[in-house]
């Protein structure tokens, strides 16, 4: 796996020596094939602590390069690294390898949220009360509404389901930019989000070419199964031909169809997906697509 080639000792800023003595004792961590994975995966549900740390051993590097994402944020890059590792090791006490996807692809999320978690526990005490409630219920109408849409909701769906001001859920966001979701929108001008604000630029290109790269390679796998129109909007939004995704509204203006148009053929499309023989390979991808 390429996040394997990551120089973890040339960081940016100092190391202490027990972060140093860490970096040096995970630098020839060597990554797992998808056969040995799925061995641990099967020994870890009948509780072999073993394979568990074997499996979590693994990927601490990939930890470390996620961690660097969010350096200045409030936290101690040591600090970041072990959250994302509390996070690594519910992935591996989670993880099913019966559903055809490598347990990167799995555990990136549960490594991601691990670290957000930590920044909003550090972050809750500058939040008025009010003001953290609102963000909890943002972050639950977030949710609920991607689930819906198959994308990520505009920072005024938000508002509209919630039942308050687009205003109040911008300065919300604004205000606790280290406390949520990295795909949040959080300024309806821009289209930017917090993970556009947040992780560091240095560092972001490392997990999501991995995670594209394979994204694109098992969706290409399915798209025979659907029609032509709806086969297109997908490699054009995941950007299987050339590399760079597009927006539905650049899909739209391609095709000479609406942004709304597009939206719901990629709700058809990603729908017939899941119920595809090959569907449980896009798990990870159908449960989060945007």
């Amino acid at each position: 796996m390429r996040f394997m080639d990551v120089d973890v000792m040339n960081t940016p800023e100092p190391l202490d020596r027990s972060l140093l003595r860490y970096m040096k004792e995970i630098a020839d961590s060597s990554p797992l094939s998808s056969q040995e994975e799925a061995e641990f995966a099967r020994r870890i549900r009948k509780g072999d602590v073993e394979a568990r740390n074997r499996l979590v051993h693994a990927n601490l590097r990939f930890v470390v390069s996620i961690a660097l994402e969010y350096r200045h944020r409030g936290l101690s890059l040591s600090e970041l690294i072990s959250a994302g590792n509390v996070g690594l090791i519910t992935a591996a006490e989670r993880f099913d390898e019966t559903q055809g996807y490598r347990f990167i692809s799995y555990a990136v999320w549960w490594v991601r949220q691990a670290i957000l978690q930590t920044l909003m526990e550090q972050r809750t005490v500058r939040l008025p009360v009010n003001r953290f409630d609102l963000l909890a219920r943002i972050s639950k109408s977030f949710s609920g509404l991607q689930q819906k849409l198959y994308a990520d909701p505009a920072a005024n769906d938000i508002a509209a389901d919630l039942g308050v001001t687009l205003k109040d859920v911008e300065r919300t966001l604004l205000d606790s930019r280290s406390s949520l979701s990295l795909d949040a929108p959080f300024d309806a001008e821009s289209g930017n989000n917090l993970h556009q604000t947040l992780v560091d630029p240095a560092h972001a290109s490392l997990e999501e070419n991995l995670d594209k790269k394979q994204m694109q390679q098992d969706i290409s796998e399915v798209l025979d199964t659907l029609n032509e129109r709806e086969s297109d909007i997908l490699r054009l939004y995941f950007g299987l031909e050339d590399g760079e995704g597009k927006t539905l509204e650049q899909i739209g203006e391609h095709l000479g169809i609406t942004r709304e148009r597009v939206r719901q053929i990629k709700e058809t499309a990603i729908q017939k997906l899941r119920h595809t023989a090959r569907a449980r390979r896009l798990k990870p991808y159908l449960e989060t697509v945007s």
